[in-house]
């Protein structure tokens, strides 16, 4: 049944909730958890669309899927990491598993219902969503006082593949990781994928034994910071016998402190830096490997995304020739491969296209307030998680430098003040508006392209709301400024309109 139809047998009861929160992934459940623990009064209900919790970790289903954060950082704050720093996507379910069950948070989350509208009404205060269920094809009416959008920043069902010529004519499977078939077999066949990421240098280590060819194919190079497994503090700490809790607590505050430290470094040492991360390729690859043109971006570390690459596996299995590393642009697909524009051929069996994200802002959900359709690329942003214009919401959206779920518990943590001043007021609305001083300040992107630039950003940059000038229109990628920030914001400040 698609969407249309099932609107035509819409449920007329409606369940309502104080907070609906949106995905059930790491921003969801923290949030569940942060409304469980700090807001006990409040109702809640957590909207799942997949059958069950992990958003990412659900989703990519490709070989060797793992963070490329580390997990005492991307783990909650509020429970412990015992693991390896870069963890394997089923251990990521394992530990949200957790989080669930020692909370008793799953009857508060409904798998299997998907968002199909939400409705701002002045009148009443309210959220109406109509939302599809997955078993049945009902169509059910939830209303709201708040929305906590953790829904994450990407579309689920589809990756971003660019539209080469010739794709058509291949012989073979071309294949997103984002949609990997389970069926796939890769062994003794020969294999290209096309990428240079994180998702690429995770896909080459775990298929390269299998393979009868296995060739990375990018066509530009990236960063990459290759090294050991493990937390040597952490393990320190534990042969102390310290708690765990503790453990975790001192070591994400040195994860935290040599991350700020390493990212001021990219902006006002840049050269240094990229000698270093370079130096660590070549430790792995040898000097006569050619770095230079395979493994050094044009653009200043940190512009985009660096990946952990754990015991540096792709470097390896490239320097024992198990994988090759070609650095080209494509001409066109073929019958039996990909006609480089250098005029080379690589020949395939199947092509993996591991090219990044198609930007998903606030879940293809159809907005309206007040029977207005919402347009969130003219609104401005408050803090990357607020927007002018748009009442009792807010959405988690991460560091792009740093841990995603870092921000999420500060957010969680500011929603729940939010949630408790609103109280203390007799408010029932709050939402966010340029104050007098504000209006003439210029309308900036949601992120300054020389300050991180990666594809998915780039292509649709124009969806996302709009920034300022001053810290409070913008979304800082500095959790080391925002963890004391967020804490003291003034809720009475003039940027916060009640009601």
């Amino acid at each position: 049944m698609d969407d249309a139809a099932a609107l035509m047998t819409v449920t007329t009861r409606a369940e309502h909730v104080d907070v609906l929160v949106v995905g059930a992934g790491i921003s969801g459940v923290g949030g569940a958890y942060h409304l469980k623990t700090q807001c006990p009064d409040k109702s809640f209900v957590v909207l799942e669309s997949k059958e069950s919790f992990g958003g990412t970790w659900r989703t990519h289903a490709y070989p060797g899927v793992r963070s490329d954060s580390d997990l005492y950082t991307f783990g909650y704050r509020f429970k412990p990491w015992i693991g390896p720093p870069i963890a394997a996507g089923q251990a990521i379910l394992d530990y949200m598993g957790e989080v669930i069950e020692e909370n008793e948070l799953g009857g508060n989350i409904r798998y299997g219902h998907k968002i199909l509208s939400a409705a701002w009404s002045s009148a009443t205060n309210l959220w109406t969503l109509k939302v599809l269920r997955a078993e049945d094809g009902e169509t059910l009416v939830f209303t709201a006082n708040f929305l906590w959008m953790c829904q994450g920043y990407y579309q689920h069902d589809k990756g971003y593949t660019p539209d080469w010529e010739g794709m058509e004519t291949f012989q073979g499977p071309i294949v997103h990781p984002q949609t990997w078939p389970k069926d796939l077999d890769y062994k003794d066949k020969r294999v290209v994928i096309i990428g240079s990421g994180a998702t690429a240098a995770t896909l080459v280590p775990n298929m390269a034994d299998d393979c009868a060819e296995l060739t990375l194919l990018q066509r530009s190079p990236t960063y990459f910071i290759p090294g050991g497994n493990r937390n040597e503090l952490a393990d320190s700490l534990r042969e102390l016998k310290i708690d765990e809790t503790w453990i975790h607590e001192i070591v994400r505050r040195r994860i935290v402190l040599d991350q700020h430290e390493f990212t001021r470094r990219t902006f006002e040492e840049p050269e240094a830096v990229r000698g270093e991360l370079l130096g660590g390729v070549r430790a792995f690859l040898g000097e006569d490997f050619d770095v230079d043109t395979h493994f050094t971006p044009a653009y200043r570390p940190w512009r985009q995304r660096i990946a952990f690459v754990p015991e540096g596996d792709i470097f390896q299995k490239i320097a024992a020739g198990k994988a090759a590393i070609v650095t080209d642009e494509i001409e066109r697909f073929t019958p039996q491969g990909i006609l480089l524009k250098s005029g080379k051929t690589l020949e395939a069996d199947i092509i993996v296209t591991a090219t990044g994200f198609n930007l998903s802002v606030l879940g293809e959900i159809a907005f309206s307030i007040d029977g207005a359709p919402l347009d969130f690329g003219e609104t401005v942003t408050y803090r990357g998680m607020m927007f002018t214009g748009v009442p009792n919401m807010v959405w988690v959206f991460g560091y792009f430098r740093a841990s995603w779920t870092l921000r999420a518990d500060l957010i969680g943590d500011f929603v729940c003040r939010l949630f408790k001043h609103m109280d203390a007021k007799g408010a029932k609305r709050v939402e966010v508006a340029l104050r007098p001083e504000d209006h003439n300040m210029p309308r900036l992107p949601w992120i300054d392209p020389e300050n991180f630039n990666p594809g998915y950003l780039m292509r649709d940059m124009h969806l996302l709301p709009k920034a300022g000038d001053k810290p409070e229109w913008r979304h800082s990628q500095d959790y080391w400024n925002e963890k004391d920030v967020f804490p003291a914001i003034d809720l009475d400040d003039r940027a916060f309109v009640y009601g």
